[in-house]
């Protein structure tokens, strides 16, 4: 497959063609109005581009109706190759090494190949190029390292189409819904109806006629002022008390929640021509999971989703996997038993069916505990149990457990490794190669280890379930491309909103159903790269919908 290499140079656009060392072959000098129509024309063979961020070059090309099928995305593979304990980092190492670690990514309104004073433009892609293919073929787990680095850059290209497509979002719906829950728009400074009725309640049931719920100091005094013994005003510790004033309390935060985070104001700023539009940042997290810059996009509440309504002749195809990390649990240290359970549709139920546990709620209070850390009360009386039933997937998050506390770096499957820790006692264990004695339970530095301990449990599951769903996205992409006959990217089923484990396809009506067995081909396609052979299930909840609350 040919690479080619993208590099900007003032007003014009340089494309290199490699050979497999890396050497340039053929060098094009074009004006940037020129670029759309030679990648086009370059897309009609096998092709793969490379260049410093996907961020700055794909935005243009989709604006102008160009899809691009595969990249390598510099900026995030630098920085998995960065962290990957798979990797010599002396192969990394450069004068611009610095840049290309702080490199970020670009989320302005107005896409455009040559954004002022970019940093990127300090940076040499097609040197930066050759320094990750020598690190990547010196690595002896090349083929996990190979796949990540693609499936990485592959979320880079869903994650600008999504943000150009945008999700369908209705905006009369949505003033309808603020409408009915707050009642009419305020004047700016003051609350909804609904609110200021409730505010009124409040201060009546707890006698403080000149309480500011929204204030959390003034609120936790009235609380303690009529005797409840809190010390926050969670909704969780509120939904612990006894008192009149509680309900109307607690529907005051969680209306006031909806119109700080989707009210008039989110409306105005995030939805534009019938779409929200977000940017997602895949790599955003250290686990691998993304981000997302602007709305909120990774917390659309259940409360708003009626909104999204697919286009007059087409329907929004929604999918999530059950239990995805504890799956890959299973599939990454080989558990047949775990495996077994995950046959099930409910992977809890079967722990139960397999006799690990008497019932559902211990299967996954033990599992989240298993997962995240939690060795006490309900969770840790769990563990035990647990452990002889399948000693293999617990003991893959105690021994990642086990090298956090010690310093260590873990790493995904695939090699993405965790960041190392800071702080005093981080230094001493890698002084000692272990971790240090402490005084006692309570002690500081011991806190922050068995913390430190928590997270890696967690990071090697959380960020080997990224790479399935990253693995996931890009064969689904693919698929929806080809199913779609003719068109960009917008005119075929296409992706619209990725979360963790659940997509969105706003897809033409008559190409729904079709689009829902590509969704779960690609889930098996996805579970096959990552485990092989491994008889480990990714069972998928679909449906095809009008809108996107109908799912839920």
């Amino acid at each position: 497959m040919n690479r080619v290499v993208l590099v900007r140079r003032e007003a014009a656009v340089e494309a290199r063609d490699l050979t497999d060392d890396g050497t340039a072959v053929r060098v094009t000098r074009l004006p940037v109005e020129e670029l759309a129509g030679f990648v086009l024309q370059r897309e009609r063979e096998p092709v793969r581009w490379v260049w410093d961020d996907t961020t700055r070059w794909y935005p243009a090309l989709l604006q102008a109706g160009v899809r691009v099928e595969r990249c390598t995305d510099l900026r995030l593979t630098h920085a998995v190759l960065r962290r990957s304990p798979f990797v010599d980092q002396s192969l990394l190492v450069a004068a611009d090494t610095a840049g290309w670690d702080a490199l970020q990514p670009v989320t302005a309104t107005d896409a455009t190949l040559f954004p002022l004073d970019d940093p990127a433009d300090r940076l040499d892609p097609a040197a930066e190029h050759v320094r990750q293919q020598a690190a990547l073929a010196a690595s002896g787990e090349r083929g996990r390292l190979a796949l990540l680095l693609a499936a990485e850059s592959s979320g880079a290209l869903v994650a600008a189409e999504m943000t150009h497509a945008g999700l369908p979002w209705r905006a009369d719906v949505h003033e309808r819904l603020l409408t009915d829950l707050l009642g009419p728009r305020p004047l700016p400074g003051r609350r909804p109806a609904v609110l200021e009725r409730l505010a009124g309640e409040i201060r009546a049931a707890f006698a403080a006629p000149g309480l500011n719920p929204d204030s959390p100091g003034e609120l936790l005094r009235a609380l303690q002022a009529a005797g409840l013994p809190v010390g926050d005003t969670r909704s969780w510790t509120l939904e612990q008390l006894e008192h009149e004033g509680i309900p109307a309390l607690l529907e005051y935060k969680k209306l006031s929640r909806l119109l700080q985070a989707n009210g008039w104001a989110w409306l105005e700023s995030w939805v534009r021509d019938g779409r929200f539009r977000s940017y997602f940042l895949p790599g955003g997290v250290v686990t691998g999971r993304w981000a997302s810059n602007g709305g909120g996009a990774l917390s659309v509440p259940t409360q708003v989703r009626s909104a999204a309504v697919a286009d007059d002749g087409w329907r929004l195809v929604v999918a999530d996997v059950a239990q995805l990390e504890p799956r890959v649990l299973a599939g990454m240290s080989a558990d047949t038993a775990m495996a077994e359970a995950a046959r099930s549709t409910d992977l809890y139920q079967g722990m139960v069916a397999g006799g690990a546990v008497a019932t559902r709620a211990e299967a996954k209070v033990g599992m989240l505990g298993a997962m995240y850390g939690g060795t006490r009360g309900e969770s840790g009386r769990m563990m035990p149990r647990l452990t002889r039933r399948y000693p293999r997937a617990i003991g893959l998050v105690e021994e990642a457990a086990r090298a956090g506390e010690r310093g260590e770096v873990v790493h995904t499957l695939l090699g993405r490794g965790s960041p190392l820790p800071a702080g005093a006692w981080a230094e001493r264990a890698a002084e000692l190669g272990e971790p240090p004695e402490v005084g006692g339970a309570q002690d500081e530095q011991d806190r922050h280890r068995r913390a430190w301990g928590r997270f890696t449990r967690n990071f090697v599951v959380q960020g080997t379930g990224a790479e399935w769903a990253l693995c996931w996205l890009a064969d689904l992409r693919n698929r929806l491309w080809r199913l779609g006959g003719t068109g960009t990217v917008s005119e075929r089923p296409h992706l619209v909103f990725f979360l963790h484990d659940e997509v969105l396809v706003h897809t033409p009506e008559h190409l729904a159903y079709d689009v829902a067995e590509e969704v779960r081909r690609a889930a098996d396609v996805a579970g096959r790269l990552l485990f092989g052979s491994f008889p480990v299930d990714f069972p998928l909840d679909v449906a095809v919908v009008e809108s996107w609350a109908d799912a839920d």
